[in-house]
């Protein structure tokens, strides 16, 4: 479960937006230029997946485009992704997806004290993860924060030096190795050896086991949160166009009773014909409009 945070910009100091955009660009290998790109939601979702692997299904992220229904659906999967995780955070989508600044800024400041308490230190290569897709509309010249040269954020995300300090640390402990007493004639008996090994063949069926089970626990779980996202779209659009049709049906019985016109009746009969003789809703008698019920 996330560690939630409750930050103002009063209560916490806050970095500066270029570094704020820095920081973005560094861990994400992206190329945003200004706070406003973020309106998209995708540097978010790939954040909560750095967080917290699997929390969001990452190859349904748009990382790169200008469309705000697909902005919308970005943040609809880092809600569900907030929602798994237990995050006590609204996002205010509306405002996010407008683009403007000082609502992408806060919003932004207020992610990165969640980062900063939930981060493990654990290494990410975003721009694998999405496939080498691109996000952010920049040059491509990332700038790194102030001081990220020696304990800065980008070292917490590439842990290249450890890598080359290891063979220093092999010589050094050669002569340890070079000292080791010779081997005895005290042999294990055959049984305890074969015991080890058939208990050593059970424990890795059982962990292979577990690991097929939670594979598919995940991949459950990503379908479950598709199609809820995927429902949660229909029912918009239903609503939608239920309200359109609701609209031109009161606009034709208003002009009905005014006066008649073929043109109206013909827009009537569409709007009952899959309805009229079947088991759906008959269209309604001449009653006042006050007793109609929709």
């Amino acid at each position: 479960m996330a560690v939630n945070v409750y930050s103002t910009n009063v209560t916490s100091e806050n970095l500066s937006r270029h570094d704020m955009l820095a920081w973005v660009n560094d861990c994400l290998q992206s190329q945003f230029s200004k706070i406003e790109e973020l309106c998209t939601g995708a540097a978010y979702c790939q954040f909560m997946d750095m967080l917290f692997p699997n929390s969001v299904p990452v190859k349904r992220v748009k990382f790169r485009t200008n469309l705000e229904h697909e902005y919308i659906q970005n943040f609809k999967i880092l809600q569900a992704g907030f929602k798994k995780m237990s995050v006590d955070k609204i996002i205010p989508i509306d405002k996010l997806i407008k683009g403007r600044f000082q609502d992408n800024f806060e919003f932004l400041q207020w992610f990165k004290k969640f980062f900063d308490a939930n981060y493990d230190g654990r290494d990410y290569d975003a721009s694998a993860v999405r496939e080498g897709a691109p996000m952010g509309f920049g040059s491509g010249a990332v700038k790194s924060l102030p001081g990220t040269a020696a304990s800065g954020v980008s070292s917490s995300y590439r842990r290249g030096p450890t890598a080359t300090t290891r063979p220093a640390t092999t010589s050094t402990m050669k002569p340890t190795v070079s000292k080791v007493l010779p081997r005895t004639n005290n042999a294990a008996p055959a049984s305890r050896i074969t015991a080890g090994a058939n208990s050593t063949g059970t424990v890795k069926k059982n962990d292979a086991s577990n690991s097929v089970n939670n594979q598919q626990i995940e991949e459950m779980s990503n379908q479950v949160m598709d199609m809820r996202i995927n429902l949660e779209g229909l029912e918009k659009e239903r609503d939608f166009y239920f309200s359109k049709l609701r609209d031109i049906e009161i606009l034709c019985q208003e002009a009905d009773d005014a006066e008649a016109h073929p043109i109206i009746q013909k827009i009537l009969d569409i709007l009952y014909a899959t309805e009229v003789g079947q088991d759906g809703f008959a269209p309604p008698d001449d009653a006042p409009p006050e007793d109609e019920e929709y």
